[in-house]
Formats: C-alpha cells, sequence, structure tokens
C-alpha cells in the first residue's frame, strides 16, 4: 500500500506541472479535431514535379516545439509500441482509454510518436491533431492527475 501512495506520488511530481503546460493547447485541438492542419505550398513557379512542402498552422508548430523540449519525449517510443502491440490509430485510441496512473510511459510514447516522428515524416503532425490523438492523450493525462489529485487549472 505504502509503495502505491509513493508511486503516486512520484507521478503526480514529475508529471503534474508539464500536464498543466499543455491544458491551454485543449479548446484548440477539440476545435481542430476532424480537420486538416497541414496544406501544401503551391506557390507560382512550383511544378507538379517538385517535391511538396508542407504548411502548418502555427500552433500545431508552437505545440509540437514545445512537446519536443518536455519530459513526455522518449526516444524509445518503438518499444512501448510493440511491447504493448500497438499498430493501428485504434489501437492507439484504446490503449489510452485503458491507462492509469501506471501507464504514464505509454502515454508518452504514443505522444512521441507523433512529435519525434513527425520531425522526420511530417504528416505525422497533422495526423495527430485530424485524428484526435494529442487530444485524447492530454485529456487523459489531465484525467489522471485529477483523479490522484486536485483539479488541474
Amino acid at each position: 500500500m505504502e509503495r502505491e501512495a509513493d508511486l503516486r506520488e512520484q507521478v503526480m511530481n514529475e508529471y503534474r506541472d508539464e500536464v498543466e503546460k499543455y491544458l491551454k493547447y485543449i479548446p484548440w485541438l477539440q476545435q481542430k479535431a476532424g480537420e486538416k492542419v497541414l496544406s501544401t505550398y503551391s506557390g507560382d513557379g512550383i511544378s507538379e514535379h517538385s517535391v511538396k512542402i508542407p504548411v502548418y498552422d502555427s500552433m500545431v508548430l508552437g505545440f509540437v516545439k514545445e512537446l519536443s523540449k518536455s519530459k513526455f519525449m522518449d526516444r524509445n517510443y518503438p518499444y512501448v509500441y510493440s511491447r504493448n502491440g500497438i499498430r493501428t490509430i485504434q489501437d492507439e485510441r484504446r490503449m489510452i482509454q485503458k491507462t492509469g496512473i501506471r501507464d504514464m510511459g505509454i502515454l508518452c510514447g504514443i505522444l512521441s510518436k507523433y512529435v519525434l516522428g513527425g520531425m522526420t515524416k511530417g504528416v505525422l503532425w497533422g495526423i495527430a491533431v485530424e485524428e484526435g490523438i494529442f487530444l485524447a492523450v492530454l485529456l487523459k493525462m489531465k484525467e489522471i492527475m485529477e483523479f490522484w489529485d486536485k483539479p488541474l487549472a
């Protein structure tokens, strides 16, 4: 029982401030869920044979930039996916729904896939916003923090 309390306290101390920092993005993510936040630059002189350049909403770029420097980033996110049998967006959603305080590493792994993976495969950021993955993870983290502690601002 004491070990469980220590675990809760450790998780609260480690993640509470980080989760609070990203709550400001929840309304925007709710508004953008299901919408495309990625377009392709098609300026003058760009031919159909040129490399397509993704153009993101400035909020996506700010959000991803902040997240990339957070405690949530786990460079071993592929291991989180393989260990938990996560292969599709539906698997991610199911995993997000069933996580608890002991599973913050899974939530961090899912965020990491989209943030870090998006650094090399740019469409991932757009997919995470459009499919509501960023939103679902932040809401779940908020729910966990509020269940075990006091409401977040």
